[in-house]
This record gives C-alpha cells, structure tokens and sequence, in this order.
C-alpha cells in the first residue's frame, strides 16, 4: 500500500476509534462506509480507492435506500499491447 493509502487508512482508523463510538453506528450500507473505505484503499490505492470511499459516503443519507453495496474488483492487469506494424528483418 502506498503511503498516501496508509495516511487515509490511518484517518479512517482514526474516525471508527474515536468518533464513531460518539456517533453510533448508523450506516444504511453493508458494509460499514468506514469499513468500505478500509477495503477500497486497500484494493484501489489512495487515488481510486479514496473516490469510491468519497461516493460511497455521499450516499449514505435519507434519501438512498441503502443495501449491500461491495467494492468493485480490482481491474486486471492489462497485457502488453503488441505494435500494429512490426517491420521483417532484412536478411
């Protein structure tokens, strides 16, 4: 993990210790928008991870329903893409 993702990883872990117990736990996702941040960062990084966690927490008011609401897969690696033209050795 990136040290960007262990700063909003920290800050997360930071928010559940000390803010949440104050809060109670009122999310209407599953998971938690705190644990869906810890997952996101953890798959995604600080950049991608840290926006799904942004939408994510966005979302969670009055007016969304809520439900079961994983992260996204990582995407796979993409392969090489050979060249279009690929000039024949002389010889």
């Amino acid at each position: 993990m990136t040290p960007a993702a262990q700063a909003l990883r920290g800050a997360v872990i930071a928010y559940q210790w000390t803010l949440r117990p104050l809060i109670g736990a009122q999310c209407r996702f599953h998971p938690s928008c705190s644990h869906y941040a810890l997952e996101a960062l953890q798959r995604h990084g600080a950049l991608r991870g840290g926006w799904l966690a942004t939408r994510r927490i966005l979302r969670c008011n009055p007016w969304h329903p809520g439900g079961e609401d994983p992260v996204p897969p990582a995407a796979a690696p993409r392969a090489a893409t050979p060249p279009a033209f690929q000039p024949v050795p002389k010889g």
